[in-house]
Parts: C-alpha cells; sequence; structure tokens
C-alpha cells in the first residue's frame, strides 16, 4: 500500500506527458493544415491573374470565360477564407501546446488605413491604482492605437424647403420668395441623391432596377421609371457641357480613337454593341490645351453614332 502514492503520482505524470505529446502533435496537424490551406490561396490567386491577364491580352472571348472568372474569384474567396480560419486555429492549439513549436505564419503585413479618413479617438480610462499592490503612484509610460474600419449606413432624409407667404395690408398683394434652382425641371431628387445614381449606373455599370430594388430594401420605395425619368432629365442638363466637351475634344490637331465591344441585352439574345472614346491630350507636344476625353455609343463599327 505505501508504493499506491507513487504509483498514482507516476499515472499522473503519464497522464500529463501523453497529453501533452497529443496537444503537441495537434498543434502540428494544425499548424500544417494552415500551411496547406495558405498554398492553396496562393495557386488559387495565381491562376485568377492568369485568367486576367489571359483576358487582356486577347480581349472578351466569350461568356465561358467570363463565368470561369467569376468562379475562379469566387474559389478564391472561399480559399482564403478557409486559410484565416485554419491559421487561427493553428494558433489556438499551438497556445495550449507549451512544448509546440513556434508558428511561422507568413500573413502579409495589412497596409494601414488612408490618412484622409477622420479619426475618432476613444480612450479607455486607466485604472486609479495599481492592479498588483493597490498603490496609487502610478504614472502613464505611453499608449498602444489599435485602429479599426468602420463605415456609417447611408440616412435617406427629406428636406423640407418653407417659402412662406406674406400679405401686404396697404395693398393687399401676396408675395412669396421665389424657389430655390434644382438641377432637373419640377425635380424632386436632391443632387447629391442625382450624382449617386448617376455615378452608380454609369461608374460601377450598377441598373437602375437593381438600385431600385437596393432602395426598396432600404425604405425608399422608387419605380424603375421613376428612375429613369431622372436620368433623363440629367442627360437633358449636361447636353451643354457635353457640347462643349465635344467641339473642345474634336477641334485637336491631334486625336486619339479606341472603341471597345460591350455586350447589350435585346429581345431574344444579347448583341454586341460598342463604346468609344476620342482623347485629346497634347501635354506630350507641350500644348497649351487642357486634356479631355469624349465618350460615344454606336451598335456597331459604322462611323454612326
Amino acid at each position: 500500500m505505501a508504493d499506491a502514492p507513487s504509483d498514482v503520482e507516476a499515472l499522473r505524470a503519464a497522464l500529463a506527458a501523453a497529453e501533452a505529446r497529443a496537444d503537441a502533435m495537434t498543434a502540428e496537424a494544425t499548424r500544417a493544415r494552415a500551411m496547406l490551406s495558405g498554398t492553396d490561396a496562393l495557386v488559387a490567386m495565381l491562376k485568377l491573374e492568369i485568367e486576367k491577364l489571359r483576358r487582356a491580352l486577347y480581349g472578351h472571348r466569350s461568356e465561358r470565360k467570363a463565368r470561369l472568372l467569376d468562379q475562379l474569384e469566387l474559389q478564391l474567396e472561399e480559399i482564403e477564407a478557409t486559410a484565416t480560419e485554419d491559421d487561427l486555429a493553428a494558433e489556438r492549439a499551438a497556445a495550449r501546446a507549451k512544448s509546440a513549436p513556434a508558428i511561422e505564419c507568413r500573413r502579409p503585413v495589412r497596409k494601414p488605413f488612408p490618412a484622409h479618413l477622420p479619426r475618432e479617438r476613444t480612450v479607455i480610462e486607466a485604472p486609479e491604482s495599481c492592479g498588483c499592490c493597490g498603490s496609487e503612484r502610478i504614472v502613464k509610460l505611453g499608449e498602444d492605437i489599435t485602429e479599426t474600419l468602420e463605415v456609417i449606413p447611408r440616412r435617406w432624409k427629406v428636406i423640407q424647403t418653407v417659402r412662406e407667404k406674406f400679405a401686404c395690408r396697404d395693398c393687399e398683394r401676396i408675395t412669396q420668395p421665389p424657389a430655390p434652382f434644382h438641377p432637373t425641371p419640377r425635380g424632386w431628387a436632391g443632387p447629391g441623391f442625382l450624382a449617386m445614381m448617376l455615378f452608380e449606373k454609369f461608374g460601377q455599370h450598377q441598373p437602375l432596377n437593381r438600385q431600385a430594388e437596393r432602395y426598396a430594401r432600404e425604405g425608399v420605395d422608387l419605380s424603375l421609371s421613376t428612375l429613369a425619368d431622372q436620368v433623363g432629365a440629367c442627360a437633358a442638363a449636361l447636353a451643354p457641357l457635353h457640347a462643349l466637351i465635344k467641339a473642345h475634344v474634336m477641334a485637336a490637331d491631334r486625336l486619339h480613337g479606341d472603341d471597345t465591344t460591350v455586350p447589350v441585352l435585346a429581345k431574344g439574345k444579347t448583341r454586341i454593341g460598342r463604346l468609344w472614346v476620342y482623347v485629346r491630350d497634347d501635354r506630350p507636344f507641350a500644348g497649351p490645351a487642357p486634356p479631355a476625353a469624349l465618350f460615344r455609343y454606336s451598335p456597331d463599327r459604322r462611323g454612326e453614332h
């Protein structure tokens, strides 16, 4: 019976050693899985870059290549997410295994956030006394700053412009201040909303029907025809500016032009349209005229816009 305590201690020590070896093996396996996920992510990224370079070199071949490019991008997103999960799991496993070797996680260094973004400083209050001995003689040595990128969701609002009416008691006439200027006749959409809608349509290639669906999800129900009317009104308002740009570009002594194909939806099938760009840029020749570009659309390669 005297040997029983020593046997128990020996069993406990053996069990602790076995658990340590198991933790070390688990950490090593998790580390290997994380490295494999990182390799898969690198391979997927290189495949995507190769396909993009082929597309840029040989142009648009078919819808099959476009679908392949979309599939590669989706696959890359999934593999990168899996690699991040495996890296975190490897770090947790290494923390549990005291004897496990340090994990060399070759993750890319995140670039700092743009300097032009406003910074909102939140200071965590320091303790009034030492957390170890309770002494109140504490001094500040420095600070650690952790930056988190945040976004303020878009907010809709209705601006009420009030024009008060006044009546003259002498001549009995009613007067009222004139209505403020608006970009479109009898317009109900503000200039900020119009600019956003036009940029989403022409700059981000977001169709009006998808914009209307997104606005409806945000609590603003606008029909497709209503948005199309505003786009037409904005085009009419910008027509004089477009005419000036056209006259300036076409008056150049040296004019550069090129076209690119774009798919156009049509009844029964998709046809190919063309976007033309004409560029005036005299800077390489020390010309004084400012550079400008003019964009036109045509359904084919004939010189009819």
